[in-house]
């Protein structure tokens, strides 16, 4: 396994700002001088309590507890080992790693399988780029295809990298087996057909997509992992799917449809105040809307919207405007979509064109261009406005059945946010739509909730949340983990502490103590540069955690030498009482008999005694 020098470690920490690396993965706003804030990557959240230092390079969540530096970042966002979420940070920022000698660089044979199977989609989608752009009769037959029945323009194929999948070919295949990628990378990839137990070659790999579009499907982050293949007069006969207009990639060690948005990668970078999502049912509705200016739309991946997916956009930003096909299938998507997205904490609202029966987004932005995109704001309706009218469209004349059955549909939709505030703004809506009582509403609705509450008790695999532990002793004062604190916030404390602080008083046995004591003995025998040796004395993952946690931590107001100068007679007290005690009743068992061990027993405690009395004090000066 290679081995990445300690001082091209220090480098890419250096040079890489870890702010960089999260805003691709987290929407961060700036929360002060050198800190930004965002909803958490590891957890469900709609309130804000991921935060990142620039400065100090570490990020911490108050809400799960995990912390870490730019390194455990992309190694628990990535699912990558250490060397290689390094190794895959040095790439993008287009730094050159060194490695310890003998070690060797990264080799075929430690490439994780993940990141195979990233490169294995590089080279795929540039294949099929190439298959669209080549001058050969299938070449043109795409290239026509596009322009003339999709009505795209050949500079937006070149944008999203739009490919063609040739009906017989071989190529592919051919091209990663001369790039010795793992046979395990090529039977995951989810780019061919294999029989188990064969050898991966030219005739064992038979190609998923055969003569159709190719649509590369990238992550948050930009990155491909996956394909939309469509449908075409060249899609062979003997495909097994010849029928269905679209074929997706499988899931793969990569890919997850249900967590991934079509171009969120993209719509994330124009998402902001006065500029929702706005969700779309297709990739070829988002890429027209795109076409046109509208840059902030998305689409699900081949599935029906997720909560996974509804989170991840959360992070981003807080508003979606949701614009399916006025169909019944479009409407139902909709009806769907809408309380998991107020789960989510998202603001909703439904495009809608007055008088028109029957609305396509790609056909409407086609022929109105991002006009369309006004006349559709202008029509537009909040949340429950739309639910109302698509589960009651009669309400003048709808019985008190119909009231009663509808309303209980609409209590299932509300129940999903936790805001009182906005559920009562719901029960305002929906009362004047169904032309009944609020008071009648209001009171359903705490029936309903608390049938809702009494069945999710009566369930005996119900689990509580976790709870995310504290730190141990993070916040204790005269304890190791607060000296620890006080050190990593007050770098002069550190070579002062050095000088009074004894190896035997530290308690070494948690990550705390074992940590203080370390960087006190650096201090004491090899001097303090600063904070860039920090990284080096950093043993385990658990020590990364705590020293991310502890300098996420507001440093004290107070008087530093006293606060210090607490925690040293802490320990001076906790060492040394037991000793004290122990004598006491070593002396006692002696009676008064003036022998020498009571005499030696009676000069100890003296001098324990005087410790005690005279405690070690600091002073840092003014």
């Amino acid at each position: 396994m290679p081995v990445i020098k300690a001082s091209s470690l220090r480098d890419l920490k250096n040079r890489v700002n870890i702010h960089d690396v999260v805003v691709r993965v987290v929407a961060l706003k700036k929360a002060g001088s050198g800190r930004f804030k965002g909803l958490c990557p590891f957890h469900s959240e709609k309130t804000p309590s991921f935060n990142v230092s620039a400065d100090k390079g570490y990020y911490k969540c108050f809400g799960c507890g995990k912390a870490g530096d730019v390194i455990n970042f992309v190694m628990e966002t990535e699912g990558l080992q250490f060397t290689e979420a390094v190794e895959a940070i040095a790439q993008r920022a287009g730094l050159t790693l060194e490695y310890e000698e003998g070690s060797g660089g990264p080799s075929k044979e430690t490439r994780s399988l993940r990141q195979e199977i990233f490169d294995i989609h590089d080279l795929a989608a540039d294949y099929y780029r190439q298959a669209f752009l080549a001058a050969t009769p299938h070449g043109e037959f795409i290239r026509d295809y596009w322009v003339k029945n999709r009505k795209f323009t050949p500079e937006l194929a070149d944008d999203f990298k739009i490919g063609f999948a040739p009906p017989e070919d071989r190529g592919l295949a051919g091209v990663l087996l001369k790039r010795e990628f793992s046979e395990d990378a090529l039977r995951q990839c989810g780019l061919f057909f294999m029989r188990d137990g064969v050898v991966p070659t030219l005739g064992t790999m038979r190609p998923r997509f055969r003569g159709r579009l190719m649509i590369p499907i990238r992550d948050h982050q930009g990155r491909v992992v996956a394909f939309t293949a469509r449908q075409l007069e060249l899609t062979p006969a003997d495909d097994p799917a010849r029928e269905a207009k679209y074929v997706n990639s499988p899931e793969t060690p990569i890919f997850t449809k249900s967590n991934l948005l079509f171009n969120l990668d993209r719509a994330r970078t124009h998402a902001g105040d006065g500029h929702p999502f706005v969700l779309v049912e297709g990739q070829l509705d988002a890429l027209r809307c795109w076409s046109v200016g509208l840059q902030t739309a998305i689409a699900p991946q081949g599935t029906s919207i997720t909560e996974g997916q509804l989170m991840l956009l959360r992070r981003y930003h807080s508003s979606v405007e949701c614009f399916f096909d006025s169909d019944a299938a479009g409407q139902k998507a909709a009806l769907r979509f809408l309380p998991m997205a107020l789960k989510a904490g998202l603001e909703v609202r439904f495009l809608m064109l007055a008088g028109a029966e029957k609305l396509d987004p790609d056909l409407l932005f086609l022929e109105k261009g991002l006009a369309a995109y006004d006349e559709l704001k202008r029509g537009s309706l909040a949340a429950m406005e739309f639910a109302c009218r698509s589960l009651l469209p009669g309400a003048a004349t709808a019985s008190a059945e119909q009231k009663s059955r509808t309303a209980t549909a609409l209590f299932e939709i509300i129940a999903q946010t936790d805001s009182d505030v906005t559920r009562t703004s719901f029960l305002s809506e929906i009362a004047g739509h169904l032309r009944v009582a609020p008071g009648a509403l209001e009171r359903d609705l705490r029936a309903f909730m608390a049938r809702q509450s009494s069945s999710r008790f009566a369930n005996p695999n119900a689990q509580p949340a976790p709870v995310a532990p504290l730190p141990d002793d993070a916040r204790g004062k005269a304890t190791e983990a607060h000296l620890l604190f006080l050190c990593l916030h007050h770098e002069t404390l550190l070579r002062a502490l050095a000088g009074q602080l004894p190896h035997e008083w530290i308690d070494t046995s948690h990550p705390a103590g074992s940590l203080l004591d370390r960087i006190l003995a650096e201090v004491t025998h090899n001097g303090w540069t600063g904070s860039d040796q920090l990284d080096q004395l950093l043993e385990s993952e658990e020590e990364k955690t705590l020293v991310a946690s502890l300098l996420f931590e507001p440093a004290a107001d107070d008087d530093l030498a006293k606060i210090t100068n607490e925690g040293l007679r802490a320990l001076q007290r906790r060492f040394l009482d037991p000793r004290l005690r122990q004598i006491e009743l070593e002396i006692a068992s002696k009676g008064t008999d003036g022998d020498s061990d009571l005499l030696s027993l009676l000069k100890q405690r003296a001098e324990i005694t005087r410790q005690l009395q005279h405690p070690p004090k600091l002073s840092l000066g003014s």
